[in-house]
């Protein structure tokens, strides 16, 4: 084993796994899969691929995902999450960096269980202090 750090899975890493377009990042996939046997995410994330699954009625895919969730962790949106969610935003607003909604969700998430954040939108993500970045494309 490689001792890889468990971490939360960004919306664009997980739909890249499902599709297993991207080598790199499917490799990594396996990689982490092998060492911590489940994907760790939102219920955000839940939200905006399952969303993007319906709107094209991709049955097939969306029953894939369904169970992708089932042998997943799916972490909830809290208040502890809510509070920091607030506090993000009041940063990134103050230096006009705002971010979508959903992403200071998922970055709340990351950070409220002190998990990194494994994304492609790396730039996107270093707005947000303190929050730990790892990217699965670079390796």
């Amino acid at each position: 084993m490689t001792n890889i750090p468990a971490a939360l899975l960004d919306t664009d890493i997980l739909s890249e796994v499902m599709r297993a377009r991207d080598l790199r990042v499917f490799k990594c996939a396996e990689d982490y899969l092998a060492e911590h046997a489940r994907f760790t995410f939102s219920i955000i994330t839940r939200y905006e691929i399952l969303r993007g699954l319906k709107a094209r009625e991709a049955t097939r895919q969306a029953e894939l995902f369904e169970r992708q969730c089932a042998k997943s962790i799916v972490l909830p949106l809290t208040d502890p999450i809510i509070v920091q969610a607030t506090d993000i935003y009041a940063s990134l607003y103050k230096h006009g960096e705002l971010v979508s909604d959903a992403d200071i969700l998922i970055a709340a998430t990351a950070a409220v269980h002190n998990l990194p954040l494994i994304t492609g939108n790396v730039a996107h993500f270093q707005r947000i202090l303190g929050l730990q970045i790892l990217s699965w494309r670079d390796t």
